[in-house]
């Protein structure tokens, strides 16, 4: 069977949760691969809702192995209340369901500090970080000297760092951003708490996938956030810390790349961001708003409303390079139904040129003017539709020219929040 890596392809928001929940049923695990619990998949199963920022979404399937790969930064108090939250809801997460790579970085109280203060310092100039501590945390995996998931099973090595690092750490609060210093030992004797509960889920993921893979087993791979919000390739410095990218499924989790069979670009209909950054597509008008209020644009993390736009093509054209993308699943196409008219940005225009990649330069990047395909828009609810000749002539249109543009397939069409709400064109992988 195939592995199939699932990747955002704009910034996020797309709807990543559900595609996963829905390739889950194919697999036999499910691997989260970066990023930290400034990300969250919503999902809409049987009239319940679930929000998931760390554990896979694939937890919901009892038969399922979930991994949260080395990639990530854990906060394991936010860990525990997301496996606490499932018990309560009657899922069983035990060492037998859930693995947690002892690889992982750990979040902790000073990154936290850190993240809150520096946004707050910035003021007009902020980022529009979470405030979870995931730059920072990522920032001492850098410099090597960040507390990982084994750390909390060793007292020494853990109080040692705890120690080491908070020097440094209130240095900077106090002196540079005028906050309270933290004290040592409370942390410690959390963390340690904590280590003795997660301890039995501590392990090596890379192994364990090694051995799912000799096994023949099927395995799924999930990001968080989206392309566009990559370190490396995205709309820096509005980026998160992270590599959200395919290719990062290898790094983060501890696989060879020729284990990879399938990458799925999750492509929202629309394009939305949240937080600071350029948008090309943005709509400040009555279209924004009937777009964000019908497609319930607010963050499953923070709870902010999601800025809305008409789909961007070129960013989505830079998401088929840097993933390589074998196919794609369209999301929340049902949310465009009662528009008159629909626009599609295929280029953009910078001094009269036409450009089809999005600039590195910031300064560029502020000339850019989208370059619209206009296309009439339908008023039928679609959300019943379960296979591509149920939508409406101008719906099979403006799928048609997303995949005309791009050069890729569309394997999945959401139509809808429910996990039946789908129409699967193509298994992806099969």
């Amino acid at each position: 069977m195939a592995n199939i890596v699932v990747v955002g392809t704009q910034w996020g928001d797309e709807g990543k949760g559900k595609v996963v929940d829905l390739l889950t049923a194919g697999v036999e695990f499910v691997v989260r691969f970066q990023g930290g619990n400034n990300a969250g998949h919503t999902l809409e199963v049987d009239d319940r809702q679930f929000i998931f920022h760390i554990i896979p979404s694939g937890i919901l399937y009892e038969d399922k192995k979930c991994l949260i790969g080395n990639g990530l930064v854990v906060d394991p108090g936010v860990l525990l209340e997301e496996m606490e939250g499932l018990e309560k809801s009657g899922i069983t997460v035990g060492p037998d369901r859930l693995s947690l790579s002892e690889k992982a970085h750990m979040i902790m109280p000073y990154h936290k500090a850190l993240d809150l203060a520096r946004e707050a310092a910035k003021g007009k100039d902020k980022i529009g970080t979470t405030g979870r501590g995931i730059g920072p945390c990522y920032e001492d995996k850098v410099t090597r000297t960040g507390v990982r998931a084994i750390d909390l099973t060793e007292p020494d090595v853990l109080e040692a760092k705890i120690r080491t690092n908070l020097k440094e750490k209130n240095f900077l609060l106090e002196k540079f951003l005028g906050v309270s210093p933290l004290e040592a030992q409370p942390i410690l004797d959390h963390y340690l708490a904590m280590g003795q509960t997660l301890a039995p889920f501590i392990t090596d993921v890379s192994v364990e996938l090694d051995q799912a893979v000799k096994a023949g087993k099927a395995i799924l791979f999930e990001g968080a956030q989206g392309t566009h919000l990559d370190i490396d390739h995205g709309t820096y410095p509005f980026v998160t810390s992270s590599n959200p990218v395919a290719g990062a499924a290898c790094a983060g989790s501890g696989i060879g790349p020729k284990q990879i069979h399938h990458v799925v670009g999750i492509v929202k209909a629309y394009t939305t961001r949240v937080g600071a950054g350029p948008f090309m597509t943005e709509l400040e008008d009555e279209t924004g708003n009937f777009i964000q209020e019908k497609g319930k644009e607010f963050g499953a993390t923070t709870g902010r409303r999601r800025r809305c736009g008409w789909l961007d093509l070129v960013v989505v054209g830079d998401s088929v390079r840097l993933n390589g993308l074998d196919s794609m699943a369209i999301t929340k196409l049902d949310v465009l139904s009662g528009l008159e008219t629909l626009k599609i940005c295929v280029a953009y225009e910078i001094d009269g040129q036409m450009v089809h990649q999005r600039p590195a330069s910031l300064g560029k990047t502020a000339l850019c003017k989208p370059v619209y395909k206009e296309m009439p828009g339908w008023k039928e609810d679609i959300t019943a539709a379960r296979k591509k000749s149920d939508l409406p002539a101008a719906a099979l249109d403006y799928l048609s020219v997303i995949e005309e543009i791009t050069g890729i397939p569309a394997s999945i069409i959401s139509v809808g929040p429910g996990r039946n709400d789908t129409i699967v064109v193509k298994t992806p992988g099969s």
